[in-house]
Formats: structure tokens, sequence, C-alpha cells
């Protein structure tokens, strides 16, 4: 069992999907030693995806060796080539094992629930699911205030939220459902119209609607940009911006999101970037909160 997980989560097929996430895992212009930090975290929160999601034996037993793994690691012994990376960060920053253990509760969750009844329910998955890395980030730029975590969160779970309406489709054609279930009774939309060729007039509207909350909750991250210094405020400006130049282009396309998997390409995000990092910088100089 433990050779076949490792044969399907090498460290190369991990870090693979890197380019294509909706925020710079680690922006070419930050110190090379914080890329490393990112990566290292980044590759942990992609392998539990990857087994979670895509694992073609048992995915429950696939993550209880993610657990071991972590027993492992924080018992500085660490095995797998991604927990071996990971080390480093984990001891220069004495990060604590719970973040780690929410992103393997959210993928133990996937496994047998499919649905969320309402947007408050969806927000506690993306406590597990989306909101620890915020944490492990401000961790690792020894800036995690209570404050900033808050922020944080509402940054992440904006991210989340992003993440599924780009991917209705798919997560339909795997039996899961991160739309709201009452949303979708309010909106008229049934599991049927998210598995069409085309998105209907009735779900474009309900993935405006979802993507108005998450906007809301990344415009919200700009206070959060805006408190931090150096590298730490490029980095959290990548998320940000990252994730509203997604939006905005879910939003160029009328919220059409069955036929094509919808992305900002680099100058959109670039754009953002410079706007989400120069506003933060402004608010700090103004004493704006």
């Amino acid at each position: 069992m433990n050779e076949a997980v490792e044969r399907h989560v090498g460290l190369d097929a991990v870090m693979a999907r890197a380019p294509s996430e909706n925020f710079p895992v680690a922006l070419r212009l930050l110190p090379k030693a914080v890329q490393g930090h990112l990566r290292a975290i980044y590759g942990y929160a992609r392998l539990v995806d990857n087994l979670g999601d895509e694992y073609p034996g048992d995915r429950l037993a696939a993550l209880d060796w993610v657990e071991a793994q972590l027993d492992d690691l924080f018992a500085g012994a660490p095995r797998h080539e991604v927990f071996v990376r990971l080390a480093p960060t984990v001891e220069q920053f004495g990060l604590d094992r719970g973040p780690f253990d929410g992103l393997l509760a959210a993928n133990r969750l996937d496994q047998h629930k499919t649905s969320y009844a309402d947007f408050d329910e969806l927000m506690e998955y993306c406590e597990l699911s989306a909101n620890p890395v915020g944490h492990l980030v401000l961790a690792v730029f020894e800036a995690a205030t209570p404050d900033r975590l808050a922020a944080s969160d509402q940054v992440c779970s904006g991210l989340q939220v992003l993440e599924h309406l780009q991917d209705v489709g798919e997560d339909a054609v795997n039996g899961r459902v991160y739309l709201p279930a009452d949303d979708m009774d309010r909106f008229g939309v049934d599991a049927e119209d998210l598995g069409a060729p085309v998105a209907s007039a009735d779900l474009r509207g309900l993935v405006a609607y979802e993507a108005s909350r998450a906007r809301a909750m990344l415009e919200g991250g700009r206070g959060l940009v805006a408190s931090l210094r150096g590298p730490a405020r490029l980095a959290v400006a990548g998320f940000v911006a990252g994730g509203l130049a997604n939006l905005d282009a879910l939003e160029a396309a009328g919220f059409e999101v069955l036929s094509r998997t919808r992305k900002a390409g680099a100058a959109r995000v670039l754009g953002r970037l410079v706007r989400v990092y120069l506003a933060g910088a402004l608010r700090r100089g103004t004493g704006s909160p």
C-alpha cells in the first residue's frame, strides 16, 4: 500500500500544477529562501489534494499514509521527499501541526460529504480546506497576529469559493457539489444543470452571486496587504490579486463555467498585483486601517 501511494505522489508530480494555480505560488521577486518555504507548504497541500481527489485506490487509506508521514515529520524523521523538503520550514519557524491536520481533515471529509446545505456550512469546510494555508504563510513571514489571521481566513476562503466556481462541472462529474444547496434552490438550479455542456442562465446567475461573495472576501484582504511589509506584502498581494484577476475572468466570460475553465492570463494577474500592492503601500503610508 505505501509503495503504491509513494509512486503516485512523487515530488515532480505534486509540483506540476503550481503554474496553473489561481495565485502565484512563489513569486519570482521573492527571496529564494522564501520561495523555497512557500513551495514546501504548497507541496504538502497539493499532495493531500492529489490523494483525496485522484488516487485510484483506497483514498482514506492513502490519507492515513499522509498522517503517518506527518507523525514522522514532527518526530524529526521525515521519510517521503515532500516531507523531507518541508522539514526545514517546520523547524525554522516552529510551525504548528494543526494547519497540516486541517488540510488532511478536509480531504477526509471529501470522501463522504458531497454537498453543503448553505454558505455557512461551506465556510466551515473552508476552515479546513483553505484557511490553514494562510496561517502557514503568515507563520513563515513571522506575521501571524490575530487580526491578520482573521483577514487571511477571508482571503483563503474567497480563493476556495473561486476554485469551486471554476470547477463546477469537474466537481459534478466526481459527485461533489460545492454550490450551497439553498442558493441552488433560490436560483432554480439542480444537479443535472451542473453536467450540461454550457451553463444555463440560471446557473450563470448563481455563479455570479457566489462570485460576488468571493470578491467581497478577497477585497477585504487589502487591509491585510497594507498591514505587511517587504516580501510578506508582495506575497499576500499575490494571493489577493490572483483571486481578483480570476474573478474578473469569470465575469468577462459572463460566468459561463461549464464549457471550459476560466483562468486569468498573466497580464491580467500582473495588472491586479500592481494595483493591490500599491494600494496597500498607500494605505499604510496614510495610516488608513
